[in-house]
C-alpha cells in the first residue's frame, strides 16, 4: 500500500467522483481508476459502490477513510518534524460558529501575516462535529467548548466566554431556570455543546425546557427570540456583534453557570510546525492580556 494510493482514495471520497478527484490531483481519470482498483484488490473489499457517474462510499470505505486521514496527517507531521522547516502547506482548522465569527478574524489575520506560506483552511460547525473531525484526522486542530474529555485529545484554553440567556424585550426577568421551565427554546442541533450546556442548566435547577426548535444560525435564533417566540442561549461576545442586539434583553445564568472556556484541541502526540506556531501565537496573546490586566490593577 502506497501513500499515493491513500491520497487518491481520500480525494475520491471527498470529491465524490473519479473525474473530480483527477482534477484535484492533476492526474488523468484512467490513472485514478486504476489505482483505486489496485487498492481495493489489495484490501479485498469494495471501497465505493458504483452508480452511473457517481461513487458512493461503502461502510468499509468509511472505516478505511478514517484510517487514511490519520495516516496522511501523521505522515505530514513526520516530514515536518525531521525537516526543520518553517510553517507551510495546508493547515486545517475547525471552530464553533461563534468563535469563528468573533474571536478568530484578528488571530487568523495575524497568523497569515506571520506565516504567509501557510494555507489556512477553516471549517465551522457544532463542537461535536469539530471534535469528531479532529479525531478522524479531518482537522489538524479545532476551537471548541473545553476542556477536551476524549482520551485521545489534548489542548490549551485560549478564550474566556460567557453564555447569556436572551429573551424578548417584554419578557419578564429571568432570575433562574425555574422561572422559565416549560418555555420554548431555540438552539442548534443536539451535538452543539452550548445546547447541552443550556439543557444541563435546566436539569441542575430541577427545571426543563419546553419545545426545542433547532436552528442553523445565530441570526435566525435572534430573530425568533426578538419576535417573542421563545428563548435562547448565546455567547455574549456574539450578541454584542450582531445587528438587532437591541431587540432582545440578556440575562446571565444563575450561579455563574454561563462562564466557560474555549479550547484549541488536537490529537495527542501531534507536533506539526503549523500547530506549534498557532499555539505559540495564542500563548503570546494570553500573556499580553495578562500583562494589561496587571498594569491596570497596579495603576489603580
Amino acid at each position: 500500500m502506497e501513500l499515493a494510493q491513500l491520497e487518491i482514495f481520500r480525494a475520491i471520497a471527498e470529491e465524490g467522483s473519479v473525474t473530480a478527484a483527477a482534477d484535484k490531483l492533476h492526474r488523468v481519470p484512467s490513472n485514478i481508476s486504476t489505482r483505486l482498483k489496485q487498492l481495493e484488490e489489495e484490501l479485498g473489499c469494495e471501497l465505493f459502490r458504483r452508480e452511473k457517474l457517481r461513487l458512493h462510499i461503502t461502510d468499509s470505505g468509511k472505516t478505511f477513510l478514517d484510517y487514511t486521514r490519520r495516516i496522511l496527517a501523521l505522515t505530514g507531521e513526520a516530514r515536518e518534524s525531521v525537516s526543520g522547516q518553517h510553517p507551510s502547506g495546508i493547515f486545517t482548522l475547525g471552530a464553533i460558529e461563534s468563535t469563528a465569527a468573533v474571536r478568530l478574524p484578528p488571530l487568523i489575520a495575524r497568523y497569515h501575516q506571520t506565516w504567509p506560506q501557510v494555507e489556512l483552511d477553516l471549517t465551522t460547525g457544532p463542537s461535536g462535529d469539530m471534535i469528531d473531525g479532529v479525531l478522524a484526522g479531518q482537522y489538524s486542530a479545532a476551537f471548541v467548548d473545553g476542556p477536551p474529555k476524549h482520551p485521545q485529545l489534548e489542548g490549551v484554553p485560549v478564550f474566556s466566554e460567557e453564555l447569556v440567556l436572551i429573551a424578548a424585550l417584554n419578557h419578564p426577568p429571568v432570575p433562574d431556570a425555574a422561572s422559565i421551565s416549560g418555555s420554548t427554546i431555540y438552539a442548534f442541533r443536539a451535538n452543539c455543546s452550548y445546547r447541552r450546556h443550556f439543557e444541563n442548566w435546566f436539569s441542575r435547577e430541577n427545571a426543563a425546557p419546553g419545545k426545542i426548535f433547532e436552528m442553523e444560525s445565530y441570526h435566525g435564533i435572534l430573530a425568533c427570540v426578538s419576535a417573542g417566540a421563545g428563548l435562547a442561549l448565546i455567547p455574549a461576545s456574539m450578541l454584542a456583534n450582531m445587528p438587532g442586539r437591541d431587540s432582545v434583553r440578556s440575562y446571565p445564568l444563575s450561579e455563574g453557570r454561563g462562564l466557560i472556556a474555549i479550547w484549541l484541541v488536537w490529537r495527542k502526540g501531534t507536533h506539526s510546525t503549523n500547530l506549534q506556531a498557532m499555539t505559540r501565537m495564542l500563548q503570546e496573546r494570553v500573556a499580553d492580556e495578562s500583562s494589561v490586566i496587571t498594569s491596570d490593577t497596579t495603576g489603580q
